[in-house]
């Protein structure tokens, strides 16, 4: 019987990737971006201060973690270290590093960083600019190569280079953005608050329609002048507090200049498409502000949803966080990679979770009371 054509095959050729093979460096391949897509995601932070608010809810939410080396005096020096590694801008310590670095992830889909090594000890934990950042691949499928957006040349020190991606496609290694797909509605939710703006500018500002038909007596040139005056004089004194009233002889009528128009309500859509923003960052409705239920609080479904988002999130960042602890552990003369340990995510309601201490206090009470009768 013969044999499939892959099990013909060679041994050494399945250690090959298949569906990322490359011949080379020297056929090495970069990757462009559009600079529109980039400009469109941070457009829609500035359009919509709900969406950087998510972001920036979502960024203090993953919350806070610790290494551990397996010693506790090496963990006491390590955390030491981590809270006064310089981030440059004026920030200090691993967490400002991770929080600017979630913000580019989740904004951009990626994110970029820099450990700096000085005098043998790990001194600064800078984060880039992802716009100014392409990415090569070599010959080794497996791994992704930083470099200068301008010259395509690989940075000297990829050792020291942190680069994490959201959501990766197979397409290119750049990955996705939480933001993709909003810019359209927050062009739509721009149209709606610019329309609504004008309308008041127009409406708001009330402008008067003063129509005379006169009974034949007199100049209408004259009289058309004369009302125009006393109409100017009965308006002028209301801003200074006082009311004048204003006579005219003959048929007057005086309207509101487009009191007839009907301005549609914009309440409907804009909810709408603000649904569609909060779908997309996760987060319940009155964490941003929107009171749309009776009852503004959590659910347990809710909670749940939220917490396997932020998990998704720490495991995005992970691999850099083990990064910059081997880094210290090796240049202090450990080997291995530490234990992350993140802080507990806790988004129930505190006074629902103190009766529910409470109830179970009086069942252990209870429980006791029938053990001893």
């Amino acid at each position: 019987m013969e044999l499939p054509f892959w099990k013909r095959k060679k041994a050494e050729s399945g250690s090959k990737a298949q569906l990322r093979e490359r011949t080379g460096w020297g056929t090495q391949m970069s990757w462009d971006l559009d600079r529109g897509m980039e400009k469109a995601y941070e457009s829609c932070r500035e359009k919509l201060p709900i969406l950087d608010a998510a972001i920036t809810k979502l960024v203090r939410l993953t919350g806070g973690f610790t290494l551990k080396t397996g010693s506790e005096a090496m963990d006491q020096a390590l955390a030491r270290d981590l809270r006064t590694l310089s981030c440059g801008h004026g920030c200090q310590g691993a967490d400002n590093f991770l929080a600017a670095y979630l913000d580019s992830l989740i904004t951009y889909g990626r994110a970029v960083g820099e450990m700096v090594v000085r005098n043998g000890q790990l001194s600064a934990l800078l984060w880039g600019d992802v716009t100014k950042v392409r990415c090569l691949e070599s010959g080794d499928p497996t791994q992704t190569l930083l470099a200068s957006a301008e010259t395509l040349e690989p940075y000297p020190r990829q050792e020291l280079l942190l680069f994490s991606v959201l959501n990766p496609e197979a397409a290119h290694p750049y990955g996705v953005s939480l933001l993709r797909g909003l810019p359209f509605y927050a062009d739509a939710l721009e149209t709606i608050y610019r329309t609504i703006t004008r309308n008041w500018e127009r409406a708001g500002d009330v402008r008067y329609s003063v129509v005379c038909k006169p009974d034949g007596s007199g100049s209408a040139q004259d009289r058309t002048r004369l009302m125009a005056q006393e109409w100017a004089k009965a308006m002028s004194p209301a801003s200074g507090g006082s009311v004048t009233d204003f006579v005219a002889v003959g048929d007057v009528e005086i309207r509101v200049i487009g009191s007839d128009a009907q301005i549609l309500d914009p309440e409907v859509p804009v909810r709408q498409l603000l649904e569609q923003v909060v779908a997309k960052t996760g987060l319940p409705p009155f964490l941003l502000g929107l009171s749309w239920a009776t009852t503004e609080r959590m659910s347990k479904q809710q909670a749940d949803l939220l917490t396997s988002e932020l998990w998704a999130l720490r495991r995005a960042v992970e691999p850099v966080l083990s990064r910059i602890g081997s880094l210290w552990m090796h240049l202090h003369g450990l080997s291995g990679a530490p234990e992350i340990e993140w802080t507990e995510i806790s988004l129930q309601d505190l006074t629902e979770e103190a009766h529910a201490d409470l109830y179970h206090a009086q069942a252990d009470r209870l429980r006791l009371e029938q053990e001893k009768g």
